[in-house]
C-alpha cells in the first residue's frame, strides 16, 4: 500500500500544511519537493495540475512532498507576494531532506509554484537538487534575471497555448540560463492543460 501522510510542518509564518506520500509500485529512488500555483488565484496543493505532477513523479519513484502556502487552507500565515512563500518552500524541503537525507531530490512546482522553486534552486547550498521541474512558467510575471544564474539542470513542460508562458516569451527565456535546459511542449487549450492532463502526465513519467 502507498504511504501516505497529512503534516503539519513548521514554517517561518507558522503551521504549513503539507502531504507526503511514497510511490506504491516502484523502488524509492529520490525525492521530490512540489509547489503549488498562485494563493489569490486559488492555487492549493490540491490543484489538478499539481497532483497529476506528484502522481507522475511517484510513478518514477519520487517520494513527494505537496504543501499549502502561508495563508492556504490549514497553512498559517498571510500571503507575502512571492517572499515569504520563497521561505515556505525552503522550510518544507528542510523537512523532506531530513526525512529523506541519503536520496536526491528534485523541486518542482507549477506556475507561481515552478518560479517558487526555480527562485529557491539558485538559493541552495550542497547538495544540491538534481533538477528543476517548472510546470507552465508564467513569463509574464515581472523579474527572471534571476534565472540567469542558475546552473542547475532545469526542465520546463509547457501547454502551448499557455496565455501566461506563450512559446516565444518561454524560449527566450530558456536561452538566458547557463546551460542547455529541456522544454517539453503540451498540445493543450490553456495554462491548466485543459483537455490534455493525461498527456501531461505522461510526459511528466518520462522524465529521467
Amino acid at each position: 500500500m502507498r504511504r501516505i501522510e497529512s503534516l503539519l510542518l513548521p514554517g517561518p509564518a507558522g503551521n504549513l500544511e503539507a502531504l507526503l506520500e511514497e510511490p506504491d509500485s516502484v523502488p524509492l529512488r529520490e525525492a521530490a519537493l512540489v509547489c503549488h500555483p498562485h494563493p489569490l488565484g486559488g492555487g492549493t496543493m490540491h490543484n489538478k495540475v499539481v497532483h497529476r505532477l506528484a502522481r507522475g513523479l511517484r510513478k518514477t519513484g519520487c517520494v513527494v512532498l505537496r504543501f499549502n502556502f502561508r495563508g492556504v487552507n490549514l497553512s498559517q500565515g498571510q500571503h507575502d507576494n512571492g517572499i515569504g512563500e520563497l521561505e515556505d518552500a525552503r522550510a518544507a524541503l528542510g523537512f523532506l531532506r531530513s526525512r529523506y537525507a541519503n536520496l536526491p531530490y528534485t523541486l518542482a512546482g507549477f506556475s507561481f509554484g515552478s518560479r517558487v522553486a526555480l527562485r529557491l534552486a539558485g538559493r541552495l547550498w550542497a547538495p544540491l537538487p538534481r533538477r528543476v521541474v517548472a510546470v507552465g512558467c508564467p513569463t509574464s510575471y515581472p523579474g527572471w534575471q534571476f534565472v540567469e544564474d542558475l546552473t542547475l539542470p532545469c526542465i520546463f513542460i509547457q501547454s502551448t497555448h499557455d496565455e501566461y508562458g506563450p512559446r516565444q516569451e518561454l524560449e527566450l527565456l530558456v536561452s538566458a540560463l547557463p546551460q542547455p535546459c529541456e522544454i517539453h511542449w503540451v498540445e493543450a487549450r490553456d495554462h491548466f492543460f485543459t483537455g490534455a492532463l493525461d498527456a501531461f502526465e505522461k510526459v511528466v513519467v518520462s522524465l529521467k
